[in-house]
């Protein structure tokens, strides 16, 4: 039997055992999340002929799904906190499998929106929150080198997936390569089946206390009285009270997450164009269709190896406490590849745009939710990623389009590039120059509470406050002990916390 002090708690973070299978789990779903929207672009120019639309018409295919993808984000966090990861993840499979398959019957782009976009990208929502969400339960030390490894699934599916794409559409054509990727994408819902709850033993206590809080509970419902009041008070709450349970909006008061969300809802304007673009762009100056496939081929190569590395480098002694700082380096540095693309003019340059396009683009998604995580905490993350996709989600419905309305206009993919370089700079300055002042803060207030603490007067005053306080609350009489203890809690926790 477990101590009674230890017999509520729930265990820690097992940092390994069956969680590498999870990170393998975790690998898939996020590979077809993140890597099949791109992928699709192989189709785009071919569809674009059959159904006559432009550059920013076809572009919107991919739009809705990412920004579906990460606008339902909150919902996918609702879901995971009332039913857990693994029922979430294999609905999304099987959502994933029918939009694509109804996509293959589509007989104008409108449908396509609706097939693709939007019921596609909600199955892709619901695998890539909960495989993110997760991996935080089952890892804490090695959680930045889990993360790396399941990110980089990703780069491994865009690898495959742009030449089997290709492939595809030579032999069956866009419709019937869309039934195929249909049924491939049905084994996100195995992926989803490996994401064993955690906290078995948590559960077995409860089961072994369940007799002696019912009894305590029949005898406090003889001594108190009905609990009508207690009822009537519940059924009261509003909807924002409601919905509060499950996504905590007191995050918006928080200085660290405000200057992330500000930071990543910039970045995104410009942060899947080039990669939705780059294959169009090849064939635009004359490289055949496998080529300019293999250009995804070999960003995602070096995308592959950029995200565990990175895993690894962010986890070191000396990155890991100013994380902050490399996430903003690794966007600076990925706009500054955007800008330098329109001097790549033949194949070779092409390449090698490609390269350093792959290895900023893994360096800045092996960081994307371990630096929000390194903010909020684990006890908050799932809150936090749920919030931060739905701001996102605008700026990522916007990026594409906007780049193919560039392109129409100018008749040039260039300024489309320029476009996103000058906006990742931005995104990565601002992180840059704000976390620095959030570091800072950090400092002074650690500072502040230090001397507070050291302070015997101070000390002292507050003890005498808090006799005070007790003695008021006796004299009061019992009803307002509730009180007292929430505002003891609302103290403690403003102690322990760095929000504006």
């Amino acid at each position: 039997m477990p101590a009674p002090a230890e017999a509520g708690r729930a265990p820690g973070p097992p940092d390994g055992g069956w969680g590498w299978v999870v990170v393998f789990g975790a690998f898939v779903s996020i590979g077809f999340a993140y890597a099949f929207p791109k992928g699709l672009a192989i189709f785009f120019k071919e569809i674009q002929d059959f159904f006559g639309t432009s550059y920013s018409e076809i572009a919107w295919v991919s739009s809705i799904m990412l920004a579906t993808t990460y606008g339902a984000g909150p919902i996918s966090s609702i879901l995971v906190n009332r039913y857990g990861s693994r029922p979430v993840v294999m609905f999304g499979g099987l959502l994933c499998g029918v939009g694509m398959i109804s996509a293959a019957f589509c007989t104008s782009i409108l449908q396509l929106y609706i097939c693709v976009g939007f019921i596609t990208g909600f199955g892709l929502a619901l695998n890539l929150q909960p495989s993110v969400i997760i991996i935080g339960k089952y890892f804490l030390k090695r959680r930045p080198i889990a993360n790396g490894l399941a990110m980089a699934g990703s780069p491994v599916m865009l690898c495959t997936l742009a030449p089997l794409n290709q492939f595809l559409f030579d032999n069956f054509g866009w419709r019937g390569s869309f039934l195929i990727l249909g049924a491939i994408l049905l084994n996100c819902c195995v992926a989803g089946a490996l994401f064993r709850p955690i906290g078995a033993g948590t559960a077995l206590v409860k089961t072994q206390v369940s007799k002696e809080e019912k009894d305590a509970l029949k005898e406090k419902v003889i001594e108190d009285g009905p609990m009508e009041k207690k009822l009537e008070e519940e059924e009261g709450k509003d909807c924002f009270e409601k919905v509060n349970q499950y996504l905590d909006f007191s995050l918006f008061k928080h200085r660290g997450f405000l200057i992330y969300l500000i930071g990543n809802v910039l970045m995104f304007l410009g942060f899947f164009a080039p990669i939705v673009f780059l294959a169009p762009y090849a064939k635009h100056t004359g490289i055949d269709e496998y080529s300019a496939a293999f250009l995804l081929s070999i960003l995602a190569i070096v995308d592959m190896v950029a995200r565990p590395a990175t895993g690894m480098v962010a986890n070191s002694r000396w990155v890991r406490p100013r994380i902050q700082y490399f996430f903003s380096f690794a966007i600076a540095f990925n706009g500054a590849c955007h800008l330098l693309c329109p001097l790549a003019s033949s194949y070779t340059g092409l390449i090698v745009y490609s390269s350093f396009f792959g290895l900023a683009f893994g360096m800045v998604c092996a960081m994307l939710f371990e630096t929000l995580m390194d903010l909020v905490g684990a006890a908050r993350f799932t809150s936090a990623v749920g919030l931060v996709t739905i701001a996102e989600c605008c700026t990522i419905l916007l990026g594409p389009p906007i780049g193919g309305i560039l392109i129409d206009t100018f008749g040039d993919y260039k300024y489309m590039f320029i476009k996103c370089g000058a906006v990742m700079v931005l995104a990565g300055t601002f992180l840059f120059i704000m976390n620095y002042y959030n570091y800072r803060m950090l400092a002074k207030e650690e500072k502040k509470r230090k001397i507070k603490e050291e302070d015997p007067k101070s000390v002292r005053t507050e003890n005498e406050g808090k006799i005070n306080w007790n003695k008021d609350s006796t004299q009061d009489g019992p009803e307002l002990e509730p009180l007292r203890e929430k505002g003891e809690g609302v103290k403690k926790e403003m102690n322990g916390t760095n929000e504006v």
